[in-house]
């Protein structure tokens, strides 16, 4: 009886599966598979997996395959006016998917097989949509990518695994992970910025800043407030917005390297980032909604070379960082803390949480590190914000960023309470 209502449940499962495949089908009239025929399809897989594993003979799986293809093409062939509007190989392969689905499920992946069915209605539904972001992509948009896929399937897999190098910090496999953990950050914004075209709001563009460039928003957006291209709420709005994206930045990245190390980075982080939430809303009620500008805000930022840079500054921090440690203390580190600070967080982030891991940093230190160089960050933007913007954009900047700071330094003299 078990084993009937085991069965039973997986053939309900492949059935929903091929439903909601179905139901997006169904949406296009030329095709010639919809609800019911793709809801058969996969108790057809699951029927077929079954005889297979019944008989112990391979043939079932592989001819009922080759009887759904020959179905469908049949069906097109037979229709020439269809074909026009649809050539229907996007619907015979659903249909193949679906099939081997209905056998995955029954062979004990679940999970995998409705996972796949949601990923396979979602691309068919997003037709248009992915068609139509495939069409804005440049070629260097399409190199980046696959630069991308070469940090990450290539390179990745032929680092070593171990430590090499003064201190021992130096695990080559390590320091390409992060490369690609901030390259995948940064991809991801930049994705979603092509995707929706960066007209949809200030408030979109002010986040996909943050996780692309906070730095660069803050330059650009300076820039055009300079040159009258934009004006100073939706400029200031952006770029406080893209600063508070930057503190969230900054805590999924200790939450993905250090993640026993999340709750006390929030401690440090969410006074400053409750603080800029709050001068966001502030800019917010001064503009209502305004177009946002400024698309030269954004590049593609997994370049070969940019990986390659990071890569390094990441492994020379490392070193460095141990180095000032083993000499100078903590005052030493906060020092390199600041300074590289000044134009990157990722690095000094991801290299205290690394030694923290190794023991070579208390938890209070390496945060503290962290929140160092956030705040020499924000100094540095303020004053680049103001030498290019201009005494406008100055007082609106120093108050917002002024506000960012005193969260973090009261989030600083938290961590060291709860010490």
């Amino acid at each position: 009886m078990d084993e009937t209502l085991h069965l039973m449940v997986t053939f309900a499962l492949s059935a929903g599966i091929g439903l909601l495949v179905g139901l997006e089908r169904e949406r296009k009239p030329s095709v010639k598979a919809g609800v019911r025929t793709f809801t058969l399809i996969a108790v057809a897989g699951s029927l077929a997996a079954l005889l297979e594993d019944a008989t112990d003979s391979a043939w079932s799986l592989g001819a009922g395959a080759l009887c759904i293809a020959g179905t469908l093409v049949a069906a097109y062939l037979q229709d020439r006016d269809s074909v026009r509007d649809d050539s229907g190989t996007t619907t015979v392969i659903a249909a193949l998917a679906v099939f081997f689905l209905g056998a995955v499920n029954f062979y004990g992946y679940p999970t995998l097989a409705a996972a796949l069915g949601v990923g396979i209605t979602i691309l068919l539904y997003f037709k248009a949509e992915i068609e139509g972001f495939s069409h804005k992509l440049t070629g260097q948009d399409i190199r980046s990518m696959l630069q991308f896929a070469v940090l990450t399937a290539v390179i990745l897999p032929l680092l070593p695994d171990r430590a090499f190098g003064p201190y021992g910090v130096l695990n080559p496999f390590q320091i390409w992970l992060m490369v690609v953990l901030v390259a995948a950050v940064s991809l991801s914004g930049y994705v979603a910025w092509r995707l929706t075209l960066g007209r949809h709001g200030l408030l979109l563009t002010g986040v996909l800043g943050g996780l692309v460039s906070s730095t660069a928003t803050t330059l650009a957006y300076a820039r055009q407030v300079g040159a009258r291209s934009q004006t100073i709420p939706a400029a200031v709005l952006v770029i406080l917005l893209s600063n508070a994206t930057m503190l969230v930045r900054v805590l999924v990245l200790v939450g993905v390297v250090a993640p026993d190390m999340l709750l006390r980075a929030l401690v440090v982080f969410v006074p400053a980032l409750l603080l800029a939430l709050a001068g966001v809303a502030w800019r917010w009620r001064a503009i209502g909604t305004l177009p946002a500008n400024g698309e030269e805000t954004f590049r593609n930022p997994t370049q070969l070379v940019t990986a390659l840079s990071f890569g390094a500054l990441y492994a020379g921090i490392l070193v460095f960082s141990a180095w000032v440690n083993d000499l100078l203390g903590i005052s030493g580190l906060l020092a390199l803390a600041a300074v590289s600070g000044l134009t990157d967080v990722d690095a000094i982030t991801l290299s205290s949480m690394q030694m923290l891991n190794r023991d070579v940093l208390t938890r209070e230190t390496a945060l503290t590190a962290v929140a160092v160089a956030v705040g020499s960050n924000l100094v540095f933007k303020t004053v680049m914000a103001s030498a290019t913007g201009g005494r406008l954009i100055r007082v609106p900047i120093v108050v917002g960023f002024g506000a960012v700071l005193l969260g973090l330094a009261a989030g600083v003299a938290a961590l060291h309470r709860l010490a």
